[in-house]
Parts: structure tokens; sequence; C-alpha cells
């Protein structure tokens, strides 16, 4: 209480009628945060005590919008577990909008007259070309920020995948390769964490792309879930010493072009037995009985199955209480299809930064929304991973890749 007294009476004598409102509001809403986050830790500032259960990782600045004007707060952030104020709106709708109306017009190479004509329309005061040009690099400052932040702890597993975008190169429109890279760290937490751009997905540029992840301090992979793409491929083997999840949504695909239309539903039936055993030998075991059943009709897809046998059923050796979300790529995929939601109205970027701007930006966003998520996995589970015994097939090597 006393520290609440003396920071209002500091605040009345350095500021006027004006900005002391403010001023105030800010004061109060940052002793409500600090207050909320000492129940959330179990401990005060400096206290140690018993039944501590995280510590204070330092501050991030969010921006609040009221009557009074904007207000700069400095939400608190814990070394394990989030914390996100009630009163903190994640965004407000004006500021996406006009966010996303800057954004589009200075990628796309709009005048500044008609970027203030198009806020003006909706009804938000004018911009000038300086305040334009601000905007743009801040958001760049903090999307390479984010995109250039250390990796701390230990992430076992790794889900990589690309989508295509159309930008302007030499006079002419090509298509570029935008991978991401999402992660689940050993608190159960998931967030994405890398972004590039390149021409292909060729063995270079996803080796590239994945030292430069741990040089920011990716450790710990057990587990690649990604598709089958051979440059990928053997830049995960030659990278990390981990084991390889092929995804099997994409394979149950590949697998069906074999077969019939008619028939898709029942050999499908049929493979999908694997997936549901209690273990990696009981999967394994109907799969192969499985493969020797459809051999006699479809020796294509027997063979498929022969040799992709320890890519496809590499998560089974993974604790039962993660393996529903370590099978495919399928998380990667819905965020890539919010990235081309957003891509899509642009249409045709003029360079790569402009990318980067744009997608970096969904991808902040949308990390900051799943830390104020309930844990992607089961924490328990996590220390059984390094007490299962995996098969050294399923660890794919250089020289197979």
């Amino acid at each position: 209480m006393t520290d609440t007294s003396m920071t209002l009476i500091e605040l009345l004598q350095k500021h006027d009628e004006g900005d002391f409102l403010r001023a105030v509001t800010e004061a109060v809403l940052q002793t409500l945060m600090e207050h909320d986050v000492e129940g959330l830790i179990g401990a005060g500032r400096y206290e140690r005590g018993d039944g501590r259960q995280t510590w204070r990782n330092g501050y991030r600045d969010r921006e609040l919008k009221t009557r009074m004007g904007a207000l700069n707060l400095r939400v608190p952030k814990l070394r394990q577990g989030s914390y996100f104020s009630g009163f903190l709106e994640p965004r407000r709708t004006s500021e996406k909008a006009l966010v996303a109306v800057i954004q589009e017009a200075w990628i796309g190479g709009v005048s500044t007259r008609k970027v203030d004509d198009l806020v003006q329309a909706m009804g938000l005061s004018g911009i000038s070309k300086s305040t334009v040009s601000k905007l743009c690099k801040d958001i760049d400052d903090r999307v390479q920020e984010f995109l250039d932040r250390p990796l701390a702890g230990e992430w076992p597993y790794l889900w990589l995948d690309a989508t295509y975008l159309k930008v302007r190169q030499g006079g002419r429109i090509i298509s570029v390769a935008a991978i991401i890279a999402v992660a689940v760290n050993t608190d159960g937490r998931r967030e994405i964490i890398g972004l590039k751009i390149g021409p292909s997905e060729a063995e270079t540029f996803w080796t590239d792309f994945l030292r430069s992840l741990k040089g920011r301090g990716l450790d710990g992979v057990k587990l690649v879930i990604s598709d089958a793409h051979t440059g990928l491929k053997a830049a995960i083997a030659r990278v990390f010493d981990a084991s390889w999840q092929r995804c099997r949504v994409h394979w149950m695909r590949n697998a069906l072009a074999h077969v019939p239309k008619g028939q898709h539903t029942v050999v499908a039936a049929a493979i999908r037995q694997a997936f549901t055993q209690p273990d990696q030998k009981g999967a394994i075991e109907i799969w192969r009985h499985v493969a020797d059943q459809l051999r006699a009709r479809w020796p294509k897809l027997a063979s498929l199955m022969d040799e992709s046998e320890a890519d496809v059923l590499a998560y089974m050796a993974f604790p039962a209480q993660h393996r529903t979300k370590l099978h495919s790529t399928n998380p990667l995929e819905r965020l890539n299809k919010e990235v081309k939601r957003r891509a899509d109205v642009v249409g045709i970027f003029p360079n790569e930064d402009s990318i980067i701007r744009l997608i970096g930006a969904v991808l902040f966003e949308q990390n900051d929304d799943w830390q104020s998520q309930h844990r992607y996995m089961m924490v328990e589970a996590f220390s059984q991973i390094d007490a299962v015994q995996t098969d050294p097939l399923l660890s794919i090597t250089t020289q197979a890749a």
C-alpha cells in the first residue's frame, strides 16, 4: 500500500492535469498486473519462499488504447507458463484494420496520399508519410526480433513445412518457398520458431535454415515431422540426430493413388488399423499383415508400405499422450492456411522483405495467441521419451537420405 501511495504522490509532482490521469491509470494497471503475477508466482519480487511456482522473466511492452489516449504498459513475463491480463485486448479491430491497410498499401507501392485517403475512408485520422514509414519500421523491428529470438531449453518435437507465395524479381513474377518451423518445448508449450524465404526447397536451403535454428539455441530435438521432400529429409539427417516422421496424411494420399477410387474407403480403413495399436510393436505387426494382404491385388501399394513403414510409424515410439499431434503436419497446415489467407490480400509481393514483414507479423500474432492458451502437450509424458527404446531403423541417416 505504501508503494502505491508513493507512486501516486510522485505522479502528482511530475505531471500536469492532462498527463496525470493517463499516468495514474498506467500506474494503477501496472500495479494490478504486478499483483496478479505475484499470485501466479507464489512470491513477491525478490522474495524467497517454498510456495514459489516460477520466476519472473522480464517484461514485454504493450500499448492499450483508451479514451485518455494510448497507455504504455509493461506486461510481466514468466520463465515458465504465461500471463496475460484480462483488461488487455489481444488485438483491437481498428488497430488490425489500420495496420493491414497500411501494410497492404506499403507493400503494393501505393502512394502516401492514397494511404491517407484509405485511412480516412475507414473513419480514422489521416496519416503522414513519416508515420507510415515509422509504423512499417516498427513492424519490421518487432518481426525481426521475434524471428531472431534465442531459443532456450529443450524442444523434443519439431514440425517443418513450406508454402509458396508469388513475388516480383528482376521484372518477372516467380514463386518462392516460405518455410515455417514450429516446435514444442518440455514445458508443453508450442511456439513458432522460424521463418525463411528461398527460391526452392533444395537441400542446401533447408540445411542453412535448420542450422540457423540450432545456432539460436534449438536443442534436444527427438522427432522431426514433415512431408517427404527429398531435400528436406536429407537436411534433417544432416543437422539433427533425431527420428523422422513422415506426415501420415500426405502419405495416405500417395498410397491411395495406387488404388481405384471405389476401393479407397476399404483400403484406408485396413491401413488405419495399424495406427490404433497401443504400441509400436503391435503397429508394425498389423502394418506388415495388411501389406501382405494387399500385395496380390495392388503390388505397388504393398511395396510403398514396405519402403515407408519406418517413416510412417516413427511417432509410435513416443509417449501415447503425444501421438495424436505427432503423426502429421496438420498443425502447420492450419497455420499455412492463415498465412495464405493474409497473403492473398496482397497477391504479388514486390520483394522478399515485404513477405517477411507481413507473414512474420501473422506468425508473431499467432505465437502470442498460443502463449495465452493452455499447454499444447502433457508435460509429465516428456519424461517417458528417453525411456522408450527407439528402433534404429526409425532414425534416418545421411546415407539413407
